[in-house]
């Protein structure tokens, strides 16, 4: 028998995913709750084995209440069950330990094929989520700026597209003011400009620089 609490701070919806689990007999609905608070209180109490979440809830969301329940109990499956399609809630979801994402359209064998898959440790997500996390996985990332320069060339024009000068870069990367300066050199031959102002105007714009002091 699976255990599910349902977390959900919109009662006319959990009943609504309390009446498609009614009657499958392997499911068991042990519990309601309507914030991320309760939602603790209760799994702690409970023990269920599988967790129906919502994610925006008045008072703790439904990822911290995740993160808190995951901690105490790593057992325990968890499917966030939402109406928002983003890359950054899911994300968020993922890393505070749940086993699914389902958006709220899912129909009733979706969401029962969901509670049993995370009750026997699989992950699952809804087609367009999982096509999402795939595109993202699969996405190549962006090259490096300058591709010409060694990598340590690239710190150097990064330092001082913050703004520093020849000794901070050196302390900063443990190397000798004379091999910074030879590297500076060689940065500025191989970008093709004329001297250091130049230099760091093509690095920001390329994005670099983005972090420390500026001049």
């Amino acid at each position: 028998m699976i255990r599910v609490l349902l977390v959900d701070d919109h009662p006319v919806y959990r009943d609504g995913v309390r009446l498609n689990l009614e009657g499958w007999e392997e499911v068991e609905v042990i519990g309601e709750a309507g914030d991320g608070d309760a939602a603790i209180e209760a799994a702690a109490r409970l023990r269920p084995n599988v967790i129906l979440m919502d994610v925006q809830m008045p008072g703790r969301s439904g990822v911290d209440a995740t993160r808190e329940i995951v901690a105490r109990d790593p057992g325990v499956a968890i499917v966030v069950l939402t109406m928002f399609e983003d890359d950054e809630l899911v994300a968020a979801a993922m890393r505070a330990g749940a086993r699914g994402y389902l958006l709220k359209d899912a129909g009733r064998e979706e969401l029962r094929r969901a509670v049993a898959a995370a009750a026997s440790g699989q992950a699952i997500f809804s087609a367009s989520v999982a096509h999402r996390l795939t595109s993202l996985v699969g996405a190549s990332p962006a090259p490096p700026p300058f591709p010409e320069l060694t990598p340590r060339e690239r710190d150097v024009l990064e330092l001082m597209a913050q703004g520093r000068l020849n000794a901070d870069i050196a302390q900063r990367l443990g190397l000798s003011e004379k091999t910074v300066r030879n590297q500076v050199s060689v940065i500025f031959s191989k970008l093709e400009v004329l001297g250091r102002p130049e230099a760091i105007v093509k690095a920001r714009e390329a994005g670099m620089g983005a972090e420390g002091p500026r001049p």
